[in-house]
Parts: structure tokens; C-alpha cells; sequence
């Protein structure tokens, strides 16, 4: 467990992670900033936490794939702070769809993303990640899933209609 004189090296750590690895496209870093052997949960409603490896090759094939089919993102950093070995962020990602992504070709969107993530850091590095991504609304703005009011008109209907 990192010291409690820690928590701003941590704070510094994880902004690295967005403003070099992320923004400035230093995807060596991700050797530096990521432990070998970190893994990550991916927060979703209704699905158990299961935790993924994503060490630094890992790591680095993730930014990659969002810098592909995102070219210009970026991440600000909203809200960040820490306690002990644990830091969180808040952060905003805003981009432009013009390259495949995930197999989706582009839609040319521009996007804005909410995340909310707790790091652990462990001897300097992120061991451990929790990631809460606002996926709905990032899914209705590359126009994938129809807005909120048209999904609860249509369930109210359905269900009008077997009641």
C-alpha cells in the first residue's frame, strides 16, 4: 500500500496516464504508467465485476484502437483526486468518429464521453483500475441506439400491449 505522502505522485501518475498516454500519444509510456500484470473492471449495471489483464501491451493496443477510430480525442481530466493507494478521476473524452472502431466504420460524430475510474497504484505504477463509462449516451450520440425517450416510448408500448 502506497503512503499517504504517495497521494500526489499517484494524482501525477494517473494524469500522465490521460495527458501523455491518451492525449499525446505516447503509447511507450504505457510500459511505465501500467503495471505487467494490472487488470481492469469494467463497471456495467446488471453484469458481475470481472477484472481483465490489461498490463502495458494490453494498455497500448487499447489507446491505440480508440486513436484509430478516433483520431482527435481527448481526454480532460474534471475531477481528480486520491487517498492512500487509490486515486479517482472524472474525466470528459470528447472526439470525432472518423475511423473504424470496434468494426463500426465511421459515422463522422462528434462525441463527448463521461468516465469515472478508480486507480490503484502499486510501486509506482497502475496495478488495478474500476472504469465506469457513460456507454448509453456514447452509443445514442454515433447514433447506435435511439434516443432515451424513443426506448421508453417503445417499451410503454410493448408493454401497454401485452398488459
Amino acid at each position: 500500500m502506497s503512503r499517504k505522502s504517495d497521494t500526489p505522485k499517484n494524482e501525477q501518475l494517473v494524469r500522465r496516464f490521460f495527458e501523455q498516454l491518451w492525449n499525446g500519444r505516447k503509447f511507450e509510456l504505457a510500459e511505465k504508467l501500467i503495471a505487467p500484470d494490472c487488470r481492469t473492471h469494467q463497471l456495467r449495471s446488471g453484469a458481475d465485476d470481472s477484472a481483465v489483464p490489461r498490463g502495458p501491451k494490453e494498455m497500448k493496443a487499447h489507446v491505440e484502437e480508440w486513436v484509430r477510430g478516433f483520431p482527435d480525442l481527448k481526454f480532460t481530466i474534471e475531477q481528480i483526486f486520491s487517498a492512500d493507494d487509490k486515486v479517482f478521476a472524472q474525466t470528459v473524452m470528447e472526439a470525432t468518429h472518423t475511423g473504424t472502431w470496434l468494426e463500426i466504420p465511421p459515422t463522422n460524430k462528434r462525441v463527448s464521453i463521461r468516465t469515472m475510474a478508480v486507480y490503484r497504484i502499486e510501486r509506482g505504477k497502475i496495478a488495478e483500475d474500476w472504469v465506469q463509462v457513460g456507454s448509453l449516451g456514447f452509443f445514442q450520440q454515433l447514433g447506435l441506439i435511439a434516443p432515451t425517450f424513443e426506448v421508453f416510448s417503445r417499451a410503454k408500448e410493448r408493454l401497454s400491449a401485452v398488459g
